[in-house]
């Protein structure tokens, strides 16, 4: 991926020096161990939206900002910050114009880096639940260890599945702004558990959609990506698969009990985004099959 050069966002914020260290990822300890991995099953790449907005605390991005201080930048020699900047640069201009073009303004999302633990208006966010949004604030984490996580523990290197990370975050912010997740949130304690557990996956496998949507329009407009950039992004969804991480933790597989959906399914979404380029093709939530 060939990403030098290219515009970088000025909507990031660099909390990493003000989290509040209660655990970290990638050469650092955690203290928590395989626990990571536990978790990673039903958060990795977003927390389960459902979840997320059942333990709102109450907290505005107001009273998170007192806690926190003023944010900054990250450094300009912080490379891996700057290729998170130019990637969600980049989603910035395929999804303001999208909406465009169907007659709405796209509303940018801040992207905050942070080490440990980090408040939120959704609570406080942990490094072991991977990257995550919360539509409280309508902020994307990243804990930049998770990269590392992502190559060492899930078998996930390169590039281009780094951005595949970040788009897909972006993709529930999309959701957000489109009011799908509103939706889903408002059949929570009007079904059950197992029925929740099959909206979270339609949502998360709409957002690996969206996530490919982005991929066929950043190409379009950049031609910054190879093959190998798409295998690993592919390789990134299979990887993280409900049924891959099941079987890996537990050794037997229970579908009732997927957040994110099955490898086959994520890449299937992702794929769809990838070649058409069309959000009217990631609706996940009236399709029959998966």
């Amino acid at each position: 991926m060939k990403w030098e050069g290219n515009r970088e966002s000025s909507n990031v914020e660099d909390r990493r020096g003000s989290g509040g260290g209660a655990g970290m990822i990638g050469g650092r300890s955690i203290g928590i161990g395989t626990v990571v991995i536990a978790l990673i099953g039903w958060g990795v790449f977003g927390i389960n939206p459902l979840t997320t907005i059942g333990v709102l605390s109450g907290g505005s991005e107001q009273q998170v900002q007192q806690q926190q201080g003023p944010a900054k930048a990250p450094p300009a020699d912080d490379q891996q910050a700057r290729f998170v900047s130019t990637v969600l640069a980049s989603t910035e201009d395929v999804w303001s114009q999208i909406f465009q073009q169907g007659g709405a303004q796209y509303r940018e999302p801040k992207l905050v880096l942070f080490r440990g633990s980090v408040p939120t208006a959704c609570g406080t966010g942990q490094s072991a639940m991977g990257p995550f949004y919360c539509p409280g604030d309508q902020k994307v984490y990243l804990d930049m260890g998770f990269f590392d996580t992502m190559s060492r523990q899930l078998g996930a290197p390169g590039v281009f599945a780094r951005a595949y990370v970040i788009a897909h975050e972006v993709g529930h912010h999309v959701q957000t702004l489109l009011g799908t997740t509103a939706k889903v949130d408002n059949m929570r304690g009007r079904v059950s558990q197992r029925d929740q557990n099959a909206l979270s996956v339609r949502l998360e496998l709409q957002a690996d959609c969206y996530a490919g949507v982005w991929a066929h329009h950043s190409q379009q407009a950049k031609n910054w990506l190879d093959q190998s950039d798409i295998e690993s992004a592919l390789n990134a969804a299979q990887s993280i698969g409900d049924d891959k991480l099941q079987r890996e933790q537990t050794g037997t597989v229970r579908p009732d009990a997927f957040t994110h959906g099955s490898s086959a399914q994520r890449v299937r979404w992702f794929t769809t985004g990838l070649k058409t380029g069309s959000v009217q093709a990631c609706d996940t939530f009236n399709t029959q099959s998966l």
